[in-house]
């Protein structure tokens, strides 16, 4: 064998051995998720970590986002998703090839491109509106009313990695059905804590960013929001404004009852092939 035949076979060796520990990296996962969720405390039909699911979310978000609105029903099937990057792992994605309409806001030239590339279809008709610009405290109103969103929508996603919470403070443009927002898992109840305000910054790779859930939870109240779950992983928090809730959702709406640890290993957890945007047909 030569010593080119013999590189490209140790080549092939690695990458069936990288394909099966990816694979058993999965298939683990998956064994964990369906043995956390056949505990006790996942029991309650309430309890919206059952209905978890992934289409182009990061983690179960999707399906949490559809069972909230089996429960609360929709208005006009609107939405709002800022923090997008190129869409393919964001919480409104299924929304909009569902026949939604909605606004995504994205601060990365490249992403936004992709997106452009991606979905012309549906920026053409109009059921996507797409905004370049960092989202800030001082800025969040006015991009949402320049795009020509304000009062009810049905969704408001936030994921912007460090200022969430100041965001979410800030907005009075529009009064979402739900709210999904970004918590920071490390901050265990009941700590509440939130990262000082500073418009410019962004997150960096570490621990330190965003806020705690008892202080999103603390900022839902004032703002007429009851939380009503988290995703699986520990990345997203769900408030339903409180005159949708009725008995629908478990209680106590407490930071203590809905907090779920960091389980940011959960997102390696795909749907098959590599996530990918383009127009579908409705048949």
């Amino acid at each position: 064998m030569s010593e080119e035949d013999y590189r490209d076979e140790m080549l092939e060796l690695a990458q069936i051995s990288a394909r099966a520990a990816s694979l058993g990296l999965r298939l683990n996962i998956q064994r964990f998720w369906s043995d956390e969720m056949a505990k006790p405390r996942y029991a309650d039909p309430k309890r919206l970590l059952r209905y978890g699911s992934k289409v182009f979310s990061q983690n179960d978000e999707d399906g949490i986002i559809q069972e909230i609105f089996k429960r609360i029903g929709t208005a006009q099937k609107t939405f709002i998703e800022f923090g997008v990057e190129t869409g393919v792992q964001c919480n409104t994605a299924k929304l909009l090839l569902e026949g939604w309409r909605g606004l995504w806001i994205e601060a990365t030239p490249g992403d936004v491109a992709e997106i452009r590339r991606s979905l012309g279809s549906y920026l053409g008709s109009g059921a996507l509106t797409l905004r370049e610009s960092m989202v800030t405290a001082e800025n969040v109103n006015d991009l949402f009313v320049q795009a020509g969103f304000s009062g009810e929508i049905d969704l408001l996603s936030i994921d912007i990695d460090f200022n969430d919470y100041w965001v979410w403070k800030a907005i009075e443009a529009v009064k979402p059905r739900l709210v999904v927002i970004e918590y920071n898992a490390t901050l265990r109840p009941p700590m509440s804590l939130v990262v000082p305000y500073e418009p410019d910054k962004l997150w960096d790779g570490s621990n330190y960013f965003g806020a705690s859930l008892e202080a999103l939870v603390k900022l839902g109240r004032h703002k007429g929001y009851r939380i009503v779950g988290c995703c699986f992983s520990g990345s997203n928090a769900f408030f339903v404004r409180d005159d949708l809730c009725g008995d629908c959702f478990l209680e106590p709406a407490t930071a203590e009852e809905h907090y779920e640890p960091p389980r940011y290993y959960f997102s390696s957890l795909n749907v098959g092939h590599p996530a990918g945007l383009g127009p579908y047909v409705t048949v």
